[in-house]
């Protein structure tokens, strides 16, 4: 199951990378391309990492010893995801965002689950997924990392349709493997205390936040003159033209990984092309080289059940440890993880990482298309200065 990162602010630009406040970029940042080479090694820490890869573990290993690695790969999946909230915050709480997408993720999950990846419902989904993500990027940068991981959640479940009952059990174990991380960083972190009160004061925050929310919906198209609300609604409408597209892409594959495709184009467009560019060029390396690291360890090594476990969960760890270094090391040591995460259920490893790495190209390709425009844009800007 793919899982999604706390986004960085990219260094390469004065915007932030998935959520907050937007500010315009007119220009070409300096070294635009720095994200690429740079690596952030003061940002690697082990604390964190630790804790959250340890709920990881519980999951993964207690679906192998019951015999269900299925609900393994499905619980593990959230718990990955959430563990990378406690670097959010919404409130000034480091739990709150952690709470608020394991309810978002497991409804995301119900919903694609019952969508399935075949049919027109799927495209409507992921619009108004991308739309509401869009929309939450200008509100708060912790909600709109929430909104993130329920479009992910959302692509995931849509390759495993299923019934109603089935739909609830993905839904069920997804939100299983949050809570185990929850628990495990508030634990970890002592934040425990700060783990009751919120979730007292979650039904009044969530209730006041919808109606900020849904405020802000209905005043947005009279701030079109404002350049800052211009560009969000253009980031917006962008988001939301990307992922229908690339959606439409995965139907017409009629292939179950072909998730990866909508997941990365949602996950690469930026408010900047140049934030775009770099973005889709490090997943799409750090795809190619986690696939290979992948194949070459699962030629070389005995990969039993518990091994698979145990090599998840390392991957799994250095997936938290490298998310601020460097975001093409991160994609590497997640694929892998992904790959070994999938082993478990009997998918082979290879045709995984194959079906990743072309999957993730077709979805970069489609973001870098939809932003071509503001590349035309700044091109004119730039000659109208000189």
């Amino acid at each position: 199951m793919e899982s999604h990162y706390t986004e960085k602010v990219s260094a390469s630009s004065t915007i932030p990378d998935s959520a907050g406040p937007l500010t315009p970029a007119t220009s070409t940042p300096n070294h635009f391309l720095a994200d690429l080479y740079t690596f952030h090694w003061s940002a690697l820490e082990f604390r964190l990492p630790l804790v959250s890869a340890s709920a990881v573990a519980l999951c993964v290993f207690a679906g192998v010893a019951a015999g269900h690695p299925g609900g393994a790969l499905t619980a593990s999946g959230g718990a990955l995801t959430i563990g990378f909230g406690a670097n959010q915050r919404i409130a000034d709480s480091r739990v709150q965002p952690m709470i608020f997408a394991v309810l978002a993720m497991a409804t995301a999950a119900f919903a694609g689950t019952v969508a399935g990846h075949r049919g027109y419902t799927l495209l409507l989904f992921s619009a108004i997924s991308a739309a509401i993500y869009g929309v939450l990027t200008v509100r708060n940068s912790g909600f709109a990392w929430v909104g993130q991981q329920a479009s992910v959640a959302l692509f995931v479940a849509s390759a495993f349709p299923s019934d109603l009952r089935g739909s609830f059990t993905r839904a069920g174990l997804i939100a299983l493997g949050g809570v185990v991380q929850i628990v495990f960083t508030s634990a970890g972190l002592h934040l425990i205390p700060e783990l009751s009160k919120d979730l007292l004061a979650i039904p009044r925050s969530f209730y006041h936040q919808r109606r900020e929310l849904l405020l802000r919906l209905r005043q947005l198209p009279k701030a079109l003159p404002a350049p800052d609300h211009r560009t969000a609604l253009a980031y917006a409408v962008r988001m939301t033209i990307t992922v229908v597209l690339a959606s439409e892409l995965y139907r017409h594959l009629k292939m179950q990984s072909g998730y990866w495709v909508p997941m990365t184009a949602l996950l690469v467009q930026k408010p900047a092309f140049f934030e775009t560019l770099t973005r889709g060029l490090l997943r799409i390396g750090g795809t190619l080289a986690g696939a290979v690291l992948a194949t070459q360890l699962a030629v070389y090594v005995p990969l039993g059940p518990y091994t698979l476990a145990a090599l998840t969960t390392f991957f799994a760890f250095w997936s938290y440890a490298t998310n601020g270094i460097n975001y093409g090391l991160y994609t590497l040591c997640l694929t892998s993880y992904i790959v070994f995460l999938l082993s478990l259920n009997q998918i082979p490893g290879p045709e995984v990482a194959h079906r990743r790495a072309w999957c993730t190209i077709a979805g970069a390709l489609i973001a870098f298309l939809i932003h071509l425009d503001a590349l035309r844009r700044h091109r004119q800007a730039t000659a109208s200065t000189a």
